[in-house]
């Protein structure tokens, strides 16, 4: 039994705790910036709080603490997430808790961007701002596992999803084995991904729009990333009607087509074959990586998920299963996507699947 002090009263958890849930509740709605919550503290009462705007800025310690004009001397700041240190798109959030004159800072996770890293207990001591971590860490790096993984890996966290009946087949043509359920938990997961990949096939035969039909979370529709070697996709597609929220990525010479897409707003990056003439995957999802897209949502046919699950490229899949059964001859068995699922899911620690039933 260790007799170890511990270093954080009950009241520091006590605001840490609060600082977690604030992060939570915009958890996939920062865009590539992590979701932060902040609490400032004097007294040992609450005088401000912020969490990371919707899309990553402002930051929530500069949301917290502008809504100070006075008494921000003495004060104790909790946060989530280590401040960052570094300039960017905004200042660093470090300069900000020097500018207001905090006597302290306690932070849960290590920030793993290489930007900030460790970087902000110097700067912060620097300035006589006591700062401590560590505080209910197990708990924070729960809501920061996906954020932390593209950090180390630099590469996007990826999602896939399908649907399937009861003896694990999809329609190969036109026709819907969903309910009103899963739909909605469909539109869910697309709004907390920045962005949806998915096929030319998939959109010419389907022609899906890839937004997100819930009420309130519309502006949260993810961009459209588009597989399309040969830039086979129809021009009135829906998605490309909104085509400044669509690239596409191709290996094409066809500049007349390169040339329709641009005067619809859509972005094309031309990237080379593989071998075996397909688009080189894993090249992509770095592009798009550097392009600033960490979460990246597949909703395609069998053939890519199972290349993506055989590469071991996806982090999260959801697989919808209904109770009703598909006898369609058109359909197709997707068994063997079921048993790349099942030795991922037994060997592969960041695997995770979450099966979705349908009525």
């Amino acid at each position: 039994m260790s007799l170890k002090k511990d270093k954080f009263s009950k009241k520091d958890k006590y605001f840490m705790n609060i600082a977690i849930n604030l992060a939570k509740n915009n958890l996939g709605y920062t865009g590539s910036n992590p979701s932060v919550g902040c609490v400032v503290v004097k007294n040992n009462k609450i005088i401000s709080y912020g969490v990371t705007n919707h899309f990553g800025r402002p930051h929530a310690e500069v949301i917290a603490l502008s809504k100070l004009r006075k008494n921000i001397n003495d004060t104790t700041v909790y946060l989530s997430l280590e401040p960052c240190t570094h300039y960017g798109k905004t200042p660093p959030c470090t300069s900000a808790l020097i500018k207001a004159r905090v006597k302290k800072v306690i932070y849960s996770s290590e920030d793993f961007d290489f930007r900030t890293h460790n970087k902000s207990k110097k700067i912060l001591k620097n300035k006589k701002i006591k700062v401590i971590s560590g505080l209910l860490v197990n708990k924070s790096k729960k809501i920061y596992k996906n954020y932390n993984y593209t950090r180390k890996k630099h590469f996007p966290y990826i999602t896939a999803k399908i649907a399937c009946s009861k003896n694990f087949k999809i329609l190969k043509y036109k026709g819907q084995i969903t309910n009103n359920h899963s739909k909605q938990v469909t539109h869910l997961i697309r709004s907390n991904n920045q962005a949806i990949l998915t096929t030319h096939k998939t959109v010419n035969s389907d022609n899906p729009k890839l937004n997100c039909r819930i009420e309130g979370l519309l502006k949260f529709s993810p961009f459209k990333i588009i597989l399309d070697k040969d830039l086979k996709i129809k021009l009135n597609s829906h998605i490309l009607q909104n085509g400044n929220k669509t690239i596409i990525f191709h290996s094409s010479n066809n500049k007349q087509k390169i040339y329709k897409l641009s005067v619809l707003g859509v972005k094309t990056l031309s990237i080379k074959n593989l071998k075996n003439g397909s688009l080189d995957l894993k090249e992509i999802f770095r592009k798009l990586y550097n392009l600033g897209f960490t979460s990246i949502l597949i909703e395609s046919g069998p053939k890519l998920l199972k290349s993506m699950l055989k590469e071991k490229m996806i982090n999260n899949f959801y697989l919808f299963q209904s109770n009703k059964y598909i006898y369609d001859r058109n359909s197709k068995p997707i068994k063997n996507i079921i048993n790349i699922l099942n030795i991922n899911f037994k060997n592969k620690k960041n695997f995770l699947i979450d099966l979705c039933l349908m009525e």
